[in-house]
């Protein structure tokens, strides 16, 4: 295990060379004390991708994470989408679509970071495949994925071909084949290549009773991005950032004095009056912990 962390260790060292934004919009910095502080485009969830772009320019916020459903087809309340027609969509979309995307993103001075791309169990071959073309037309360094426990034996081969790690996602719920435990990381990574990885989500983690900072001192060599959001313990809800039990300051300052290159993705999941109002005051909170001694 401890060979298998030294060479993830490696590869992750090797994406943080960003592109430089030669763009109508400069390049947005958001990294507080060498803390890369971005947004999960899940957050703005309420809006088109062109306007949760629009949002993360006026907040500020200069790394993104991007949830599939801004450039996938998605169900509404008005229209659901048979699961097939979503596999169809993914196996014969064109990779221009995605190039646009990552366009925008240049053209916005973001860092187009990660992709959120889900394999699950019902994934075919090629579904999983067109995953890692999907990210390397958007030019992101990590695919992060709320998979089943038992697809990583499934994504490492291609993830091993590609070279792009995944970062296996974690929930609070605490049931057979899906990511809640630390236990649930170690299985997915045990035997296979340094590209399956992690992405923490701390709040989940915190409901389900687990202490995301021993878990980074332990693992953070295998973390390709964290999710940043404060829930209550015991399956407790999503609640603004300082007002929950999770450790959202002591892990931003971990960040920070380890010099641990992981980005850390606000999420923003608790009920508030105004989306952008609502992520602005989750990174005012990051840049505040951060910005104390």
């Amino acid at each position: 295990m401890k060979h298998a962390e030294f060479t993830r260790r490696q590869v992750f060292r090797s994406l943080f060379a960003f592109p430089v934004a030669t763009s109508l919009q400069a390049a947005i910095d958001s990294t507080v004390r060498g803390v890369m502080i971005g947004a999960q485009s899940y957050s703005f969830r309420d809006r088109s991708l062109d306007d949760a772009i629009q949002a993360m320019q006026e907040i500020g916020l200069g790394f993104c994470e991007l949830w599939s459903g801004h450039v996938e087809p998605t169900s509404t309340p008005q229209k659901r989408i048979p699961r097939e027609e979503i596999r169809m969509w993914r196996k014969t979309v064109s990779l221009d679509h995605f190039r646009q995307v990552r366009e925008k993103f240049r053209r916005a001075g973001i860092v187009l970071y990660a992709y959120n791309y889900s394999f699950r169990d019902d994934f075919d071959e090629q579904e999983i495949a067109r995953g890692f073309e999907f990210a390397k037309a958007l030019g992101v360094q990590a695919l992060t994925a709320s998979s089943n426990v038992s697809t990583a034996k499934r994504i490492d081969p291609y993830a091993r071909k590609a070279k792009v790690p995944v970062g296996m996602h974690n929930h609070s719920r605490i049931t057979p084949n899906e990511f809640a435990t630390p236990e649930d990381f170690e299985q997915a990574m045990r035997g296979m290549s340094r590209y399956i990885a992690v992405n923490l989500d701390i709040g989940h983690f915190t409901a389900a009773n687990f202490d995301p900072v021993s878990f980074l001192e332990k693992h953070h060599k295998s973390v390709v991005t964290l999710h940043i959001k404060d829930r209550k313990k015991d399956q407790g809800p999503n609640v603004p950032f300082g007002e929950g039990d999770t450790k959202i300051k002591e892990v931003l300052q971990l960040l920070r004095d380890k010099k641990w290159k992981i980005p850390a993705m606000i999420e923003y999941e608790y009920k508030g009056a105004d989306t952008v109002a609502e992520v602005r005051r989750c990174y005012e909170y990051c840049r505040k912990v951060l910005e104390k001694a």
